[in-house]
């Protein structure tokens, strides 16, 4: 099945589906103050950049990156149960830095909770290493912050 990843507004229907199911699986696992994504309406202000990833036009995927001044961050990246194994957070986790490189930015952050376990995996081996809250995050004993810098992506 071929993948492919197209920039697209969060507000259209496959974009929201795919951020209500990874809304309702943050939800079973973290309390409200824990869960820091983005709703539709923020992506949308906050001018993310948000992709999705169809295999053979079936919405798989998502992820979008938000650009400051001196980094990227990722957010509401998420791929469907029945997806995973086969490689699409890794090919959105890249599409994500090179979106954000070609933006002139080196640095790349992200937030996780401690429960994604296959998350914080994929982002370890890809080279990000802890780093304190940054941005508006603070010390929860259910979060984590990372840092990658890309030119070694």
């Amino acid at each position: 099945m071929p993948a492919v990843i197209v920039e697209e507004r969060p507000d259209t229907a496959d974009a929201m589906q795919l951020i209500a199911e990874l809304q309702e699986s943050l939800e079973a696992h973290y309390p409200p103050e824990s869960r820091h994504g983005f709703s539709v309406e923020k992506l949308l202000k906050q001018n993310v950049a948000f992709f999705v990833i169809r295999m053979d036009g079936v919405p798989a995927a998502c992820g979008g990156v938000k650009l400051y001044d001196e980094y990227g961050e990722v957010k509401r990246m998420y791929v469907r149960p029945q997806f995973r194994g086969l490689g699409l957070a890794r090919l959105m986790l890249e599409h994500l830095a090179n979106h954000t490189l070609h933006h002139g930015i080196s640095v790349l952050r992200l937030e996780t909770g401690i429960y994604q376990t296959d998350a914080i995996k994929l982002y370890e081996r890809y080279g990000f290493q802890r780093i304190p809250p940054f941005g508006d995050y603070f010390d929860d004993p259910v979060s984590l912050c990372y840092e990658k810098r890309l030119s070694t992506l």
